[in-house]
């Protein structure tokens, strides 16, 4: 059978390790040439298959491609946020038609639970006419809010143990500025990300497994109001003479004046207010038990693409569910998202599988009730003995140049076009 092309792509927010599932993909296809033809690559996700916009990953050196590995972000082929909804036929007839030009055979979108969505659509409609598709997820997220609760989907995500070891190292040193100017800022709010589930705020706790800082960890499944918060904080306070509060962006405080992206996820850093600034507000309007001001810390979206931060252990998983993708395309068939699950025993261990895309697609797991502490402020041990492997041991070796990062430098080389020019349906409707 002759070799048919590849078509990757990724969608939704980025990663510090998400380059490094992509580089497994083109690496990985390029070892069977009999299998898998050229390998392109959609600009900014699926955007860029229904503009025809297709790097050539084939034409990269090796070079650029090993230096995905330590590139963060979605810099190198793009991202996006666009949802391929039921009523749109216009996108669904140009998808094919586009697929069927390029003669793709195989196609990876790297994501999360959205995307893992969009995996499948496009898997399934290829199908219903009649081209030769076999569509495969790649799973990632910073939020670990793919799959099931029972974690018999997949273990974690990549993406989620760079964020969480991101944020143990830097409430480490929140916590020594604070210890200092504590006579002044008592209270020291950090804002973390994660929109409806806990698992970012709850790695605030791996900074400090033995419960030596006045931390407190408040996430939207914490289930209390802005009164019961505060007297927590004041609780905090009066015990400690400070407070680190670690608090989820989509904690509920109130109106912030929200944004929503097209997949109608509340886009909290485009919103008029921050949580965090929201907190600061009513605590130093309401008042703290201690003399001085609450104050905050908002890092916004460098807790997603920070390399310097990366987990090894993230960075190594990212790569061998992009290299299981490929395998489960060529071996499996369509239809599939490569996946992690955990070994049972105490000691850390993974092993790569596949599992249904209609079962992933849209999923969403929650936090946990029973890893909530009764005073509804904390984690459990047992999220702790889950998440403390993924944050890994070491550092991540980043080449420099003159001092700064030398990131992958993906040339603009792309595939002739052979379709008509097309807008995407719902930009045709919208108004820039």
């Amino acid at each position: 059978m002759k070799a048919k092309n590849v078509l990757v792509a990724q969608s939704g927010g980025p990663t510090a390790v998400i380059n490094n599932s992509l580089r497994a993909i083109v690496e990985t296809c390029k070892q069977y040439p009999d299998t898998f033809g050229t390998i392109y690559a959609g600009r900014h996700g699926i955007e860029g298959l229904l503009k025809e916009e297709l790097i050539d990953m084939s034409a990269q050196s090796d070079e650029e491609i090993r230096l995905l590995r330590t590139t963060p972000a979605a810099g190198s082929i793009g991202t996006c946020r666009y949802k391929l909804k039921p009523h749109q036929e216009e996108d669904f007839d140009r998808v094919i038609e586009v697929l069927k030009a390029h003669n793709i055979g195989y196609f990876f979108y790297i994501g999360g639970n959205d995307s893992m969505d969009t995996a499948n659509k496009v898997a399934k409609i290829a199908g219903e006419r009649g081209l030769d598709l076999i569509g495969t997820g790649v799973p990632k997220t910073i939020d670990n809010d793919v799959g099931d609760s029972e974690f018999q989907l997949i273990d974690h995500t990549p993406g989620y143990g760079s964020v969480a070891r991101y944020w143990a190292l830097n409430i480490q040193n929140a916590n020594e500025e604070n210890a200092g100017s504590s006579p002044a800022d008592p209270v020291l709010v950090i804002q973390m990300m994660g929109r409806k589930i806990g698992y970012i705020p709850a790695a605030a706790r791996l900074a400090d497994p033995n419960r030596e800082m006045p931390l407190q960890i408040f996430m939207k499944e914490s289930d209390m109001t802005v009164e019961e918060l505060t007297d927590a904080v004041n609780d905090n306070v009066a015990k400690y003479g400070r407070s680190i509060v670690a608090i989820s962006e989509g904690f509920p405080l109130g109106d912030i004046g929200e944004t929503q992206d097209s997949f109608g996820h509340t886009q909290f850093s485009a919103s008029k207010i921050t949580v965090g600034q929201k907190l600061v507000n009513h605590l130093n309007e309401n008042g703290i038990k201690a003399r001085g001001a609450a104050r905050q810390n908002v890092p916004g979206t460098d807790q997603r693409h920070n390399m310097i931060y990366a987990s090894v252990t993230d960075l190594e998983e990212a790569w061998r569910v992009g290299r299981k993708a490929v395998m489960i395309a060529k071996e499996d068939g369509s239809g599939y998202m490569a996946t992690i699950l955990r070994k049972p025993g105490d000691l850390y261990s993974v092993y790569y599988d596949k599992v249904p895309l209609e079962k992933v697609a849209n999923s969403e797991r929650e936090f946990p009730r029973n890893w909530i502490t009764e005073n509804r402020c904390d984690v459990t041990d047992d999220f702790i003995r889950y998440a403390q492997p993924l944050i890994g041991e070491d550092w991540v070796s980043i080449p420099l140049v003159n001092g700064v990062q030398r990131f992958a430098r993906i040339k603009p080389i792309f595939a002739e076009k052979k379709c008509r020019e097309y807008i995407p349906q719902e930009y045709k409707t919208t108004k820039i």
